[in-house]
């Protein structure tokens, strides 16, 4: 069933979701607000965009060109309707095809940050898959995996661009040792915690290409307090509604 909400508590925009398909979650909030972006930024990358959260998102903090692919055609369907419903069509350009074929429409080098945030289960013959194509795409490494993901930014991005992603806490090692492989180097991490005295089960994490060694780690973010409201600081997330390129 096709609904339409606001876009977690950004007044000015309201998003189409399906609620039989996979909608977006919490990630696709986070992601947009940790990557780094600067005045200098020409072009932006989303992959795996779905119904377009994040570029939207992204369009109120930086004036950059936005590029944003999605291959599943429903979702990409949902995502020109947010795009056009929110008068963004001179901002984001969505594209509808497989993002390793992205290697075949742009040059090495076009993009200076590029944010991502992939399926997060490998694909398996013993994995555990919803019944559901739209869910199994989004969650597992069906049609492309963390490797073609990092080897494809390698390509895209501009020499010291930067790579935003957010991935499962538990496969971070695994995430550094394959960037590491594409000259993708860690720079800022920040672990995630659905609350405080649990475990991360989630990590943002920025990458940059061929960058220098070293890594800062910011403070944990707690999402939820232990009565289950949202913490402040995830609340500020959500009130976020200017463009915002100072960092």
């Amino acid at each position: 069933m096709e609904v339409l909400h606001d876009l977690v508590g950004f007044q000015n925009f309201k998003i189409f979701q399906n609620t039989d398909w996979f909608s977006f979650s919490l990630d696709s909030v986070l992601l947009p607000n940790f990557v780094t972006l600067n005045h200098n930024i020409e072009r932006v990358l989303d992959l795996g965009t779905g119904n377009a959260p994040i570029p939207m998102i992204l369009s109120l903090k930086t004036n950059a060109k936005i590029v944003a692919v999605e291959i599943q055609e429903d979702l990409y369907k949902l995502a020109q309707k947010n795009i056009d419903y929110n008068h963004l069509r001179d901002r984001i350009e969505l594209l509808h095809l497989d993002m390793k074929k992205l290697r075949e429409i742009y040059l090495p080098d076009t993009f200076d940050v590029i944010t991502c945030n992939p399926p997060y289960f490998k694909y398996l013959k013993t994995s555990h898959l919803n019944e559901d194509e739209h869910k199994v795409i989004a969650r597992h490494e069906k049609l492309i995996t963390l490797e073609d993901i990092f080897s494809l930014c390698f390509y895209l991005l501009k020499n010291q661009g930067v790579l935003g992603m957010v991935h499962r806490t538990d496969r971070l090692v695994e995430i550094i040792h394959l960037a590491n492989q594409y000259h993708l180097e860690i720079k800022r991490l920040r672990l995630v915690y659905p609350k405080e005295n649990s475990d991360s089960n989630l990590v943002l994490i920025e990458f940059r290409k061929n960058g220098k060694t070293g890594l800062k780690i910011l403070p944990p973010l707690y999402v939820h307090h232990s009565d289950g409201s949202y913490t402040n600081e995830v609340l500020n997330m959500f009130k976020e509604s200017e463009t915002d390129e100072s960092k």
